[in-house]
């Protein structure tokens, strides 16, 4: 599957203003705009030649704005998202890698404390298991993203590192593919983080992304602790919570020792609790009547890869699972708004004063916060799951 998904990285960006102090002007003809560029790269310090060299190939993809625009799988509620993405032939051969390269996940899990199973579940949902990492080219998608005004602030500087890496002899402007949003490799990373964590694991002389699984693994390991992700700790953890729980505290704003949180009534459904002492957000992501998790600090690191919210729960999840997690208690939760009930949700709390981002139709975090407090403010169980309910007494 090639990377949804990292499309979803740029969701939070939707809706940027035109112009930026310290950016190339984004937005009219596309020649303009890369000459503007080209100058822009001289004022770096780049060789007038090799930025002619650079760019002399570039041209405006369509296919990449079309992309970029139809991300609609993200509107998907967990449990349907999670069902699609982890199926018994990515959950198999994901065990099998992890056994095939056992001695690269000993090194990168020594190295930079990146758990076995987050990077597999990154390698799966990326590129599974790099068989599949885009046919954009990836200049072209940089730039076309840069010339747009959505998010120039995002992808102007991937251009420059893109340049970059072609003066090391490691990118070629006119063959390097991947990602419709300029990512390469197994693991998908941007020129930038290639640049800042990229491991030459294999000792080959020249990190490679593309067919270098201990490349791709320990770059991967090293771009999360650069993060923050914090050694030896767990991210994700299925809990069962009572009945009773003061809903309104749960969600990723409110954090809570495991301690306190074990007092509340809130148990492990498998195994132990992390360290009693770690903060952590109990998480509800269909609401109280569907799964529940505990999320501890490294779970929030997930958001630095990837904005989606149920993009980052899922794969969260999913590594758990290929470290022998069982299956999450599904539950039965209220159903899931279409398409067209969740924007107009998201409309009826603008009009109240929320900034729920964007209207798309999807349940992100800005949304669910949102609804939480709208819940509290009616009385109703404030587990941040919008129904039917609600949004009938909006």
């Amino acid at each position: 599957m090639q990377k949804i998904l990292t499309s979803a990285v740029l969701a939070v960006f939707l809706g940027a203003a035109p112009t930026y102090a310290g950016l190339v002007k984004c937005g009219g003809g596309f020649q303009t705009f890369t000459s503007a560029m080209k100058t822009e790269a001289v004022g770096r310090g780049h060789a007038k030649e090799t930025v002619e060299a650079f760019f002399a190939s570039v041209r405006q993809d369509n296919a990449t704005l079309k992309a970029d625009r139809s991300q609609g799988i993200f509107q998907r509620p967990f449990v349907d998202f999670s069902r699609r993405l982890i199926s018994n032939d990515r959950m198999s051969r994901g065990k099998s890698m992890i056994k095939k390269y056992a001695s690269v996940y000993n090194e990168m899990e020594q190295k930079y404390g990146v758990s076995r199973g987050v990077l597999t579940a990154f390698w799966a949902f990326e590129t599974d298991y790099g068989a599949v990492q885009g046919d954009f080219n990836t200049l072209n998608s940089l730039m076309t993203l840069s010339h747009d005004c959505r998010r120039p602030e995002l992808f102007q500087p991937q251009v420059f590192a893109a340049l970059e890496l072609f003066e090391r002899g490691s990118f070629n402007p006119k063959t390097s593919k991947g990602a419709w949003a300029g990512e390469i490799g197994m693991v998908q990373m941007l020129p930038g983080d290639i640049i800042e964590a990229g491991v030459d694991a294999d000792g080959n002389g020249t990190v490679d992304l593309r067919t270098s699984p201990a490349d791709a693994l320990l770059s991967g390991a090293n771009m999360l602790r650069r993060l923050g992700w914090r050694a030896g700790e767990p991210w994700l953890q299925e809990v069962n919570v009572p009945q009773n729980l003061d809903w309104s505290k749960t969600g990723l704003d409110t954090t809570a020792s495991v301690a306190d949180w074990a007092k509340l009534g809130v148990t492990p459904r498998h195994g132990s609790f992390g360290s009693q002492d770690l903060q952590a957000s109990v998480l509800l992501p269909q609401g109280r009547k569907g799964p529940a998790f505990i999320a501890y600090p490294n779970f929030n690191v997930y958001f630095e890869w990837n904005k989606s919210f149920v993009y980052v729960t899922t794969a969260a999840y999913f590594a758990t699972r290929l470290e022998g997690a069982p299956v999450y208690n599904a539950g039965n939760p209220d159903p899931a708004f279409s398409d067209q009930q969740m924007k107009a949700l998201q409309n009826k709390l603008a009009a109240r004063g929320y900034d729920v981002g964007k209207v798309d139709g999807i349940l992100g975090a800005k949304t669910r916060a949102a609804v939480q407090k709208e819940q509290v403010r009616l009385g109703l169980p404030a587990d941040a799951w919008p129904t039917a309910q609600l949004l009938k007494a909006l």
